[in-house]
């Protein structure tokens, strides 16, 4: 009996050495986790490290590198690593073991060194991960039906996407992960903003409208007073936004509207500026959907001081500037405070040219092109006009010139201001290599003539030795006078 117990108790030691050698080794990430959790960055992971999944998988919560050596934390679309929310709207902390993330009712981030980084100021009891990427801190609000109270979620805090049944709201903002562009809601509209002209990490908001979606009102109409709106992606494949009630105001359609098999639904805010609809195949994110269906219509798709031609692709403002590598080769465009005061600047005009946005920008009625110059050149902040001859319309840009676009009407004219010092490209390219040709040829003209003195050089010098080694009497230095040293002198010249 004595030697079967302790064979017994031999194989559970070894299973249990074995169930633990799986563990260390393959980790399983949580579902849940609670009070007392703790967790640091592993500096081995090279992209994400995740600490909580949702039920089926689709869906993972953890620490998501940034630059290389920034961290957020973050949730991840699992098979695509796409990120779907971060804390806040930009990195927190370097991903360094002085990091750490816990949760003690609220989830914080710490650094040892500066303390609290970000934290949800909850008093929860779990940490749990939805099967449609929804963070959620709770806790038991009945013990009896076991029914839980939200006290807060990454749904109400999103960043640059909205994944199914998500609601947007007035209070919410959407921001592209290159923080140039904004996503609110008015009082009746869907708007897109842009920050050009200040920096994007900045507090301030000096954004500018570039985009307006207002609904049809085809079976509703937005009440004036009536509430605020909101929006929310729909599983069955459009954009639907409510003013009170479960009936939509408005429907924007996707390509694969109430199409059955696709699989998870998402809206994304792109660095372009647009926003974009995709579903999951399984293997890849498909464009199911985009708000601005042109390019030319995009606040920048051409770069900087470039002309979006429709059909046809990018070119530049300056016709003898180069465009490439997505931009225009115009050198430095920022200016003194962002704007001209107190700065140099040089004058670029063209026809046929109007603002991609122009229905959302003001303008004023002038007279004549000169007085609608004259309008911006006199505002040190203004870095343009663009000019309608037929109906008068003068658009003054206070921002940095985008993209503007091409029409077949040339009483559409512009006035630009551009840095002063900025070269035209073609012919500075031109000139460039007009030197190098020129200092080739010249380097080759000096070789050739050094050839020739040493080869000639060499000529006479055989030629005087040759003679005194066969005793005629002539050598180096003597006879100085003779016909035959005079014939190769003159020979020399």
């Amino acid at each position: 009996m004595f030697s079967i117990s302790s064979e017994l108790t031999q194989i559970s030691i070894y299973i249990f050495i074995l169930q633990l050698t799986f563990l260390l080794y393959n980790p399983i990430t949580a579902q849940e986790l609670v009070k007392g959790f703790t967790a640091t960055p592993d500096s081995s992971v090279a992209l994400f490290q995740p600490l909580l999944n949702d039920s089926v998988g689709n869906y993972s919560f953890g620490f998501l590198r940034v630059d290389r050596t920034q961290l957020v934390i973050a949730v991840i679309h699992v098979a695509s690593k796409e990120p779907i929310w971060i804390t806040g709207k930009s990195p927190v902390t370097r991903w360094s073991s002085k990091t750490s993330l816990l949760f003690n009712g609220s989830l914080v981030i710490m650094d040892k060194q500066v303390g609290v980084l970000w934290s949800s100021y909850t008093d929860g009891e779990r940490v749990w991960l939805s099967y449609t990427s929804n963070l959620i801190i709770d806790r038991v609000d009945d013990i009896g039906n076991q029914r839980s109270l939200t006290l807060w979620q990454s749904f109400d805090f999103p960043y640059n996407t909205l994944m199914e049944n998500q609601n947007f709201t007035s209070d919410m903002t959407l921001v592209s992960s290159n923080g140039l562009y904004l996503m609110r809601l008015g009082p009746d509209f869907i708007g897109f903003y842009t920050k050009y002209g200040v920096d994007p990490s900045s507090d301030s908001d000096p954004s500018r409208l570039y985009f307006k979606h207002n609904p049809m009102e085809a079976k509703a109409q937005i009440k004036k007073g009536g509430g605020p709106i909101r929006v929310m992606l729909n599983p069955d494949g459009y954009i639907a936004m409510y003013q009170n009630g479960i009936d939509p105001v408005d429907v924007q359609p996707f390509s694969s509207f109430q199409q059955p098999g696709t699989g998870n639904r998402r809206v994304t805010l792109e660095p372009d500026g647009n926003l974009v609809g995709y579903y999951w195949t399984k293997s890849s994110w498909v464009v199911d959907f985009k708000e601005i269906s042109s390019q030319c219509d995009l606040p920048s798709s051409c770069g900087p001081y470039g002309l979006c031609q429709p059909g046809k692709g990018c070119s530049c403002l300056n016709k003898h500037t180069n465009y490439t590598s997505g931009r225009c080769d115009i050198g430095e465009t920022r200016t003194l405070n962002n704007d001209f005061c107190n700065e140099k600047y040089d004058v670029l005009r063209r026809t046929g040219i109007e603002l991609p946005n122009k229905e959302v920008m003001n303008y004023t009625i002038m007279s004549s092109l000169k007085q609608c110059e004259n309008a911006c050149e006199e505002k040190c902040p203004c870095w343009g006009a663009v000019y309608s001859n037929t109906s008068g319309f003068c658009y003054t840009i206070n921002y940095p010139i985008q993209t503007l676009v091409e029409v077949l009407d040339e009483t559409k004219m512009g006035y630009f201001k551009m840095r002063h010092g900025v070269k035209d490209t073609r012919l500075v390219g031109l000139w460039v290599g007009l030197g190098l040709l020129c200092g080739l040829v010249l380097l080759l003209l000096i070789v050739g003539g050094v050839y020739l003195y040493k080869r000639k050089s060499r000529g006479v010098m055989g030629y005087v030795e040759e003679k005194g080694v066969n005793g005629g009497g002539v050598g180096p230095y003597k006879n100085l006078e003779s016909s035959s040293f005079k014939s190769i002198e003159l020979s020399e010249r």
